[in-house]
């Protein structure tokens, strides 16, 4: 018996974090393929944007956008937003968490902050959309979910210590939650890109290899929620890779990273700035 795949003759497509990169390109991407897409971020001006946007494209399959705006911290908003597409919009066939912040973390000068924006979003913004959308397809009986992560989750990577531990908890999760799920006629997915040309990768301060377009991430996170396979991966030469480095002694999975990311001969972070004393001293 397959899992059941999500149509637009099933409902709503509902995205979380679509004001910008690959939330932004998916869900044109959907619209384009017949959806009513809902789209809920905070900025309400960058949805409105997207909106015209697909009006303007004018897909002629019957797809569109719906803002409902909101912030995936605050799981009252969330809440909100599901009601709406409930007794307004319609069933919610298929729901795309991808909602998240990369803040780069350096050891020399840890935040607190950094961690906790990081998992309220990233982590706990998936939560609060996520028990909605659950409680819903389980009373409609199926139900289709996708969960935004990382390859970053694999194994830890230099200035990721609060987003790669965000993306290692959202891999646990899902695959955890996969087994009740299967029972309830849910069928959850697990999408990790490699590196996608965002706001937020822009911040990295290594190489980024296999570099992908967010219109290419958003073509290949949809022809993967089509298929059967619970983890959608891009592009896959890089991140069967990955995954394979993580599989090796910890010595070795040091060296190779430190020696692709030039990460061991890069100054430490705090080298040429002052240091701010602790209030206490």
């Amino acid at each position: 018996m397959q899992d059941f795949v999500a149509r637009p003759e099933h409902g709503i497509a509902w995205i979380s974090g679509a004001s910008s990169g690959i939330g932004r390109a998916l869900a044109l991407k959907l619209a384009g393929e017949g959806y009513k897409v809902a789209v809920t971020a905070r900025d309400h001006e960058k949805l409105a944007e997207l909106q015209a946007e697909a009006n303007g494209l004018g897909s002629g399959l019957g797809g569109s956008i719906i803002v409902l705006d909101g912030d995936v911290t605050n799981a009252e908003d969330m809440e909100h937003v599901l009601a709406s597409i409930e007794y307004e919009h319609g069933a919610l066939a298929l729901a795309v968490f991808n909602a998240g912040v990369y803040l780069p973390v350096h050891a020399e000068e840890l935040r607190r902050e950094d961690f906790e924006q990081s998992f309220a979003v990233n982590l706990q913004g998936v939560v609060n959309c996520l028990v909605p959308a659950v409680r819903h397809m389980k009373h409609k009986g199926q139900g289709q979910i996708a969960i935004v992560s990382s390859v970053t989750g694999y194994g830890g990577l230099p200035t990721g210590a609060a987003y790669g531990a965000t993306k290692a908890a959202l891999i646990n999760m899902a695959e955890s939650l996969k087994f009740d799920l299967d029972k309830m006629g849910i069928r959850i997915q697990l999408i990790n890109p490699g590196f996608v040309d965002t706001p937020a990768t822009r911040k990295n301060e290594f190489p980024m290899p296999s570099l992908v377009s967010v219109e290419e991430a958003a073509a290949q996170i949809s022809a993967g929620l089509k298929q059967q396979s619970f983890e959608i991966t891009f592009p896959k030469r890089f991140t069967f890779a990955l995954k394979a480095l993580n599989l090796l002694p910890y010595s070795l999975y040091f060296w190779l990273v430190n020696r692709a990311t030039g990460w061991q001969e890069r100054p430490r972070a705090d080298h040429h700035r002052p240091v701010t004393p602790h209030p206490a001293e």
